[in-house]
């Protein structure tokens, strides 16, 4: 056995602050829309079930690229993938600001997800490599926090830009956002010593049938973490007659205590040893708060925004512990790849989630919506009841 030295014990932490800093740039771009969602809405003259699409568009883009973006950055490693898919991000989300049509901006943003999808991979696999076992769990769940703090820091500031400047503002700030997350890639990444070394056969993710069980259990996670966020505030404003100020405060603050809590389970997931066991809870739990928010629908705001946020924030949650044991099961040197896989697989199902809810709410109604996405983590508890570990 090669012995790999020890990472510089500071430099990690600046390793998963650029990491954090470019997720949550690349995030703000899919979770901050639903913020200015009504202004796009209204702007295109848009159905529900056409917004649903442009909520869904930068998953269509990202569908095709995430994987081979994890091979690429196992070969070529995190500071080139970042740097060069955030500029080529800033680039699609200023053609997304000046899309005169409906189908220019689906395209734009499509785009925007095609170059900007290696940033979840990379940035994965850079945090992956330069912590050990004992607190990756919390390092990936501070990592994996940056989604929900890029979509919280959209939703505060989109909606201003959007009412005191214009739309294309909004879209203007997020391609800063992603410029400077590739020039701090470019200048603070490098590679953790030792890291080529780990060329084991359990490195092989795509032939690696446990990684693919996380992968699709993961995928009903997302469809309704997506379905749920990704009509949080149309629900709020035109169903139930919120501001698009107080609703989008609403999302902001479920988006912050959503970070929060991938921390903690990170975190608690580290003290257990585990990482499929707290992700099995978390289905449980996610559906028992939509099954509560399904029955409070149509009751007053004061009880139906806490159960949203509750169900959102819990929807969150996960994602940590999903990225982590797909990381770990498939190696360090191969982390780029699962993470690649895996991220596909929650690119489809993002696709497919806020489509499903919004065509559910247009044919139905919205109780109905909420009810179908208490059901979806239940189907990946059960995918994932045979991977769950065992205490010794």
């Amino acid at each position: 056995m090669s012995s790999t030295p020890a990472p510089p014990n500071r430099y990690r932490w600046t390793i998963l602050a650029a990491g954090v800093f470019a997720q949550a740039a690349f995030a703000a771009t899919g979770l901050g829309l639903p913020a200015i969602a009504p202004a796009i809405r209204q702007h295109y003259q848009l159905s529900l079930p056409q917004i649903g699409v442009v909520l869904a568009a930068a998953n269509f883009g990202s569908l095709a690229t995430l994987l081979p973006w994890g091979i690429v950055a196992d070969r070529i490693g995190e500071r080139a993938v970042i740097t060069l898919g955030q500029t080529g991000t800033a680039a699609a989300l200023v053609w997304a600001g000046h899309a005169p049509s409906y189908a220019v901006l689906v395209a734009a943003l499509a785009a925007t997800g095609a170059v900007g999808a290696g940033v979840n991979a990379a940035s994965g696999r850079a945090v992956m490599a330069w912590f050990g076992a004992e607190e990756r769990g919390l390092a990936l769940g501070i990592r994996q926090m940056a989604v929900p703090l890029g979509g919280a820091v959209g939703a505060v500031v989109l909606p201003v830009l959007n009412s005191h400047v214009s739309l294309t503002a909004a879209f203007y700030a997020l391609a800063i956002g992603c410029l400077a997350a590739a020039v701090v890639a470019a200048f603070l990444l490098r590679t953790e010593p030792g890291e080529e070394d780990d060329h084991s056969l359990l490195a092989r993710p795509l032939r690696d049938p446990r990684v693919w069980r996380i992968c699709i259990a993961s995928t009903f996670y997302v469809m309704t973490q997506l379905g749920l966020l990704g009509f949080f505030v149309l629900f709020l404003h035109d169903r139930r007659g919120v501001s698009t100020a107080v609703a989008s405060g609403a999302f902001a603050a479920t988006q912050v205590l959503g970070g929060i809590s991938r921390i903690v389970v990170g975190r608690l997931s580290d003290r257990l040893r585990m990482r499929i066991v707290p992700l099995r809870w978390i289905a449980l739990i996610l559906a028992l708060s939509l099954g509560l928010t399904t029955a409070v629908v149509d009751l007053t705001t004061w009880v139906v925004i806490p159960s949203l946020v509750l169900a959102g924030v819990l929807g969150l949650s996960w994602n940590g512990l999903s990225f982590t044991a797909a990381a770990e099961t498939a190696g360090r040197a191969r982390s780029g790849s699962a993470i690649g896989l895996q991220q596909t697989f929650l690119s489809a199902g993002a696709i497919v989630g806020p489509i499903v809810f919004a065509t559910v709410v247009h044919a139905v109604s919205w109780r109905a919506a909420f009810l179908l996405a208490a059901l979806s983590p239940l189907v990946g508890y059960v995918l994932l009841s045979p991977l769950a570990e065992r205490r010794p």
